[in-house]
């Protein structure tokens, strides 16, 4: 066990004058107990008394602190044990036994048990606490000694991975500074440098080096005898008028447009040449001319660019790759033009073609991305040995298609782009495995971008995955998840949450390092967060649409009737219900979809049960389908009824508006904006969010922004200062921040306008897509050429997971029912919904 762990259970001892130092974790206590010793079982007792439990971590303190105050031991509850279980991620219990599962840091974990009525600890093995968590799902095969058991853990020994927790998702820093002192220890070991300039064409043109250049010694001379010349030319020299000398010395397009450009190139080299580092490093690759094409993989929903939101498993994802292939299009222009090349670079989104489109355009085949003029999306159908599917089907119900769709996208990928792309983004469960699948068949540099990782969205799916599984089939999902994160070359994540969580809450990767499918198999090392294949890369808002409410010339004034009309309207509709009697309230707004995560309804209560919030602020949501029988989906379907009940019980009329989704993105930049005039305020009161794209939209328009505590947003919101945290499972605290914030902003002049201001710098300096474009394509470049050069391919690794997916994964996607057009099936899957 842990050094911490050791000596936490040894003040625990001190404590009860019961427990023996640790050293030995299976001796029964002995001796007599003392008073401590029996009020320390009298609060275990508790957790006990539910005699079969998986428990979450606030449970297992709100069951403990009870037990505490009920006995009259607090005392107890703030010395040693108080702190082994606020390590605690996870409490099993299986009477007598206390299973814990213990985190004292991000991503460091340590498993333990303890039989309450002896008082016995045990230190486990994370396969001992999986075998010991399976009981809960099915004591027949409790301790079963034959279980698959997947471990990446052997592949990585000896590759370089971070130790601190405050260096997760600086990946590309770590693997420059880590690899650079490996590879360049004297002038022979820049050769790999040079052959990865060699290599690089776009069709028959070559670029950087010509055949002149066969080596480092032969650069070294050219190099600076290009330096001796340039130095000359004035630094906005066109590359035109100096072309045929650099070529002469060996060097090709490439390098620069203007001579500064080139020279400043040249310079970078020659540094690197002459002592390795890894800042330089990073700075060179991320000149180089080496990515031209790139296609992005997103197959499930409706993916298109109008009357597609609000269709079933179409909405943010949508939206970002839109709005990241824009930005990504303006900076490979830019680059292309910086590096003296004349390429039109080429961008493809991979979708599925739907021929039965429900009014959208995902039957056409090719589609521009508006905004863009090389940039566009590339649609191929589902099919299997019936043929083509006609309709759409679930994101959870596609894997059966999956592999033929991969050999079709890389046809229809040749066709599309001049050979194969330069480089490959992967995005949620299903895009990500067809990634790794194009990838492995094409050798090129995969990105994986998660979204949203289920396991985190359900709590206990793995355990209970049969529960889950008819529905989501979550056996594929998480299986595809472990596949596609350890084939990636490299991970881009909006936030530090998305990897490993915070202090108090695990992270969406970090839940996938050890967890168990009863009956199927058990990870035991699934993923490591302290890999250098992960960055943070965050997104912003598009910049056309969102922007600050102060920008009267850019204002949409023309759509205030109607947004008028939306909130104030007394009619009741399917598009409005409720209504605001007082006008001069400011607008607590919130946006969102309308199920349990996202909490919609949680914020209407919590504002319901509290009269002072009532009195300050009118509330207006936009969430979701107001009449039950417009929708599909069961649990927004319980969601509806729960809202109608709330506006019924507290008497909400006059109070609170809800808005039916809007799926105008323009409109809703303009509604941010115009709530940002009544000096309102965003929340965000999801039980759990991965980044939180709309609070970057609130705060880009200029509104103080209210968001959860778990999750991305935590990142984004710096308390106090652009907007505050709540936390959603502590309602009455959450509401007395939000009522803090507006009665101070009676007392005190300027305190809306500093936290809109403070907001507005934060998305200024920290969330834009200028800033995302330019560091995922700098990504692209260094992790392709550690590829190149290193072991970063990670064949073993590879093969390992080639033969899980032969063995597991096709089995797995057997058991998913085949989709087809027929009318029976498609009843029965509307039942499913």
């Amino acid at each position: 066990m842990g050094g911490l762990l050791n000596g936490i259970m040894d003040g625990i001892a001190t404590q009860a004058g019961a427990l023996p130092r640790m050293t030995s974790m299976n001796k029964k206590i002995q001796g007599s107990l003392d008073d401590h010793r029996n009020e320390n079982l009298r609060i275990l007792s508790k957790l006990t008394a539910k005699r079969k439990a998986l428990m979450q971590p606030h449970e297992v303190i709100d069951e403990l602190n009870k037990a505490a105050e009920e006995s009259g031991s607090l005392k107890i509850m703030d010395g040693p044990l108080a702190r082994v279980f606020s390590l605690c991620q996870e409490a099993i219990v299986l009477a007598p036994w206390v299973g814990l599962a213990l985190r004292p840091r991000p991503g460091l974990w340590e498993y333990m048990r303890i039989n309450v009525e002896e008082m016995i600890v045990e230190e486990l093995t994370t396969s001992e606490y999986l075998s010991f968590k399976e009981c809960l799902a099915d004591e027949n095969r409790c301790n079963d000694l034959y279980v698959l058991e997947l471990d990446i853990e052997p592949f990585n020994v000896g590759f370089p991975r971070m130790t601190r927790p405050q260096s997760i998702g600086n990946g590309v820093q770590f693997l420059n500074r880590h690899l650079s002192s490996r590879l360049f220890r004297d002038a022979d070991s820049m050769e790999p440098l040079v052959e990865f300039m060699r290599v690089h064409k776009y069709k028959d043109q070559t670029l950087l080096l010509n055949e002149s250049i066969t080596n480092v010694v032969r650069l070294r001379p050219a190099l600076i005898k290009a330096e001796e010349y340039l130095i000359k030319l004035p630094n906005d020299q066109p590359l035109k008028d100096f072309y045929s000398k650099l070529q002469e010395l060996g060097l090709e397009r490439g390098w620069g447009d203007t001579a500064g450009r080139v020279l400043e190139m040249i310079h970078l080299l020659l540094d690197l040449l002459q002592a390795p580092d890894p800042d330089i490093l990073e700075k060179f690759l991320a000149r180089i001319p080496i990515v031209f094409s790139v296609a992005i993989i997103s197959p499930h929903g409706y993916f298109g660019q109008s009357n597609v939101l609000g269709m079933p498993d179409t909405g943010g994802q949508v939206v970002y790759i839109l709005d990241q292939v824009r930005a990504m299009e303006k900076e490979m222009l830019k680059n292309i033009k910086l590096q003296g090349l004349d390429i039109e670079p080429q961008i493809v989104v991979v979708t599925r073609l739907i021929p039965n489109a429900n009014g959208t355009t995902c039957n056409q085949r090719i589609e521009q991305i508006e905004g863009t003029k090389h940039s566009r999306i590339l649609r191929v159908p589902f099919r299997n040995e019936n043929g083509i599917l006609h309709n759409w089907i679930s994101r959870f119900d596609v894997y059966p298609f999956l592999e033929n769709f991969v050999y079709d996208v890389a046809q229809e990928l040749t066709v599309e782009l001049p050979g194969k792309p330069d480089f490959i983004i992967g995005n949620y469960t299903d895009g990500n495995l067809v990634a790794s699948l194009l990838c492995h068949q094409l050798g090129v540099t995969q990105c994986n971008i998660a979204h949203a990782l289920e396991k985190t969205k359900y709590p206990d799916s793995d355990i209970y995955w049969k529960k889950f599984e008819e529905k989501y089939h979550f056996s594929c999902q998480f299986t595809a998840d472990l596949i596609a994160m350890n084939q990636a070359d490299f991970i881009i994540t909006s936030t530090y949450q998305e990897i490993a969580g915070s202090e108090d809450t695990v992270g969406q990767y970090e839940s996938h390092v050890a967890f168990s499918l009863p009956g199927l198999y058990r990870v035991v090392n699934g993923i490591d967060v302290f890999d250098p294949k992960f960055n943070i890369v965050s997104p912003g808002a598009d910049t056309i649409v969102y922007f600050s409410f102060t920008e009267k010339d850019r204002r949409l004034t023309d759509l205030h009737d109607k947004i008028e009309k939306l909130l104030y309207d007394p009619e009741q509709t399917a598009e409005h219900i409720g209504s605001l009697k007082d006008r001069n309230k400011p607008i607590l707004f919130s946006m969102a979809r309308l199920d349990k995560v996202k909490n919609i309804s949680g914020l209407v209560e919590m504002f319901a049960k509290n009269p002072r919030l009532r009195e300050l602020v009118n509330l207006v949501v936009v969430a979701g389908n107001i009449q039950k029988e417009k929708s599909k989906d069961r649990e927004e379907m319980a969601e509806i009824d729960k809202m109608h009940n709330l506006m019924k019980e507290y008497e909400l009329d006059g109070d609170f508006r809800w808005l039916c989704a809007q799926t105008d993105r323009v409109l809703n930049g303009e509604l941010y904006r115009y709530i940002a005039d009544s000096h309102g305020a965003f929340v965000q009161p999801a039980l759990y969010e991965g980044f939180g794209l709309t609070v970057i939209e609130a705060m880009t328009c200029g509104l103080p922004t209210f968001a959860t505590c778990h999750g991305g947003p935590k990142e984004i919101v710096v308390s106090d200062v652009s907007g505050f945290h709540i936390d959603p499972f502590h309602p009455e605290s959450a509401s007395k921040i939000i009522v803090d914030f507006f009665e101070r902003c009676t007392k005190e002049k300027d305190y809306w306008t500093k936290l809109s201001d403070g907001g507005l710098e934060r998305i200024r300096t920290k969330y834009t897509w200028e800033i995302y474009a330019e560091r995922l394509l700098t990504l692209s470049r260094v992790y392709g050429f550690w590829k190149f050069v290193s072991k970063l391919g990670r064949r073993e690794t590879r093969r390992y997971l080639e033969m899980f997916y032969i063995l597991k994964f096709r089995e797995l996607v057997k058991t998913v029912p085949v989709a087809s057009d027929d009318k029976s099936y498609l009843k029965e899957q509307e039942k499913k919904v």
